[in-house]
């Protein structure tokens, strides 16, 4: 179970933190002054850390030094009644995950705790690949196939260069893990290691989710705030999802690469930042910078050393150590008997073509086991969507009269010279499906969106280029 340490000197605070956070899951330990929370965090090395700035025994940042001193990699949540002291300004630019004003909103704090006990496991759980020893519970990049091998002689070659990496891949093909990789084996392993989501993030907020703002910069910044290139100075920062992000926050994130300068929104100060940026995209960033929505300079800046992660049907000869790896995990999370897969469900899993790659697969084991009977997993237990035989058209593509429909419109294009011919096929398909998705969710963006696979704002820049509507028509 995760453990968070609260130090507060005040036992209403302890007592409302505690009462609110051990709803989450979480072993909550608490202490009174900066002496026993240093204690306890040396003896109980918790996942994550409330800390007051004000303290009977300690200021704030002399806390905050001797914590770090203890684990540089704990994130600590800083909280202060005082909006205005420059204390928890200065926490933060020593490595502070976050801090928040009190009297301390329950759903702020709850959020707040919730994404640094991610980011504590994704900078402890090391990534490792598959037959390492790990003195360590690790999260494990399994393969052995020969498209794998190559992943792993990349990732042995890049790490300890402090280069920036863009790790490509389809949804699920592990691209997080990669990165992980990367950073676990590098130089600054010991320093912060800070994972944005690009498409998570509304484009209003990530500009100052990456570099920060001052007080005032735009409504509801009431207090100025570190930005993730701040706060991770001497570590790394993955850019998940890099396809989706905004052109205007392309260009801020090209001058930190250039020159490690960058200003907070609505500020005037240059900062100087020491960051290694690896970056994860499943989308075709060539094909963006074709259609001027992605920078070509930003594309060669990351991509000086790339890594791509091979698609399940690419490596099945890894399908039935993977599915072992996921039927591990699920004995003890689902807690029930199964203890392999028969050999004909093998089989169908084989044959089955994974558009959600290894993802999908650990989606597939996970409710195999939960509808199996006995200790072997059989064909009957797997989803529909696995078992379908290799002709049934609703699962592999067009139907064999869709097909020559496509053929004839291409043939027409053909014969009437139609220059630049594969983009006006695609732009034609990718105006049809847009259409009939967001007719099929009544105009609304957001289910279309998660219908489609694809962000919010990715959606929205599609209608823009394809001349939609606010309302899709």
């Amino acid at each position: 179970m995760p453990t968070l340490l609260i130090v507060d000197d005040e036992p209403n605070v302890l007592h409302t933190f505690r009462k609110h956070l051990g709803r989450e899951g979480l072993r909550v330990l608490t202490a009174e002054t900066a002496t026993e929370g240093i204690a306890l965090a040396e003896a109980e090395s918790p996942d994550a850390m409330i800390l007051d700035v004000r303290l009977p025994d300690l200021s704030g940042l002399d806390a905050f030094e001797r914590i770090h001193r203890v684990d540089p990699r704990l994130p600590v949540i800083v909280v202060t009644a005082y909006a205005t002291t420059e204390t928890a300004i200065d926490a933060m630019k020593r490595g502070a995950f976050e801090y928040l004003i009190k009297p301390v909103d329950i759903g702020q704090l709850r959020e707040a705790v919730a994404r640094a006990m991610e980011v504590s496991r994704l900078r402890h759980v090391p990534a490792v690949f598959d037959g390492a020893e790990a003195v360590q519970p690790a999260d494990r990049i399994v393969g052995r196939s020969a498209a794998m091998q190559e992943v792993y002689k990349a990732i042995g070659r890049v790490a300890p260069e402090d280069v920036n990496v863009l790790v490509c891949g389809e949804s699920g093909t592990g691209k997080e893990l990669v990165a992980r990789a990367i950073f676990h084996h590098s130089r600054r392993s010991e320093k912060p290691f800070l994972a944005i989501n690009c498409a998570a993030i509304p484009e209003s907020l990530l500009e100052s989710e990456l570099f920060g703002h001052e007080r005032g910069a735009f409504t509801g910044a009431d207090r100025r705030r570190i930005g993730k290139f701040e706060q991770a100075h001497g570590g790394t920062i993955l850019l998940d999802e890099l396809g989706d992000m905004p052109a205007a926050t392309q260009s801020k994130v090209l001058r930190v690469l250039q020159d490690g300068r960058f200003e907070r929104v609505g500020g005037n100060e240059t900062l100087q930042t020491d960051v290694r940026v690896l970056a994860a995209t499943n989308q075709d960033l060539e094909a963006k910078m074709a259609e001027g929505s992605f920078r070509c300079d930003l594309f060669y800046r990351l991509s000086g050393f790339s890594i791509g992660v091979p698609p399940l049907r690419e490596r099945l000869d890894d399908l039935p150590m993977l599915v072992e790896h996921f039927l591990q995990h699920c004995r003890q999370e689902v807690r029930r008997p199964a203890a392999a897969f028969a050999p004909e469900a093998l089989e169908i899993l084989a044959a089955y073509e994974w558009p959600g790659n290894v993802r999908e697969l650990a989606s597939v084991v996970k409710y195999a086991v939960v509808h199996a009977v006995g200790e072997v997993v059989t064909a009957d237990c797997l989803p529909d969507s696995c078992r379908r035989p290799p002709g049934d058209e609703d699962a592999h593509g067009l139907s064999e009269p869709e097909r020559v429909q496509v053929a004839q419109y291409v043939r027409r294009l053909i014969q009437r010279a139609e220059p630049s011919l594969y983009r006006r096929i695609c732009g034609e398909i990718d105006r049809v499906v847009v259409a009939e998705v967001l007719r099929h969710e009544g105009g609304n963006q957001v289910r279309a969106s998660a219908r489609l696979g694809m962000s919010r704002t990715t959606l929205r820049a599609k209608l823009d280029q394809l001349g939609f509507c606010d309302d899709g028509e």
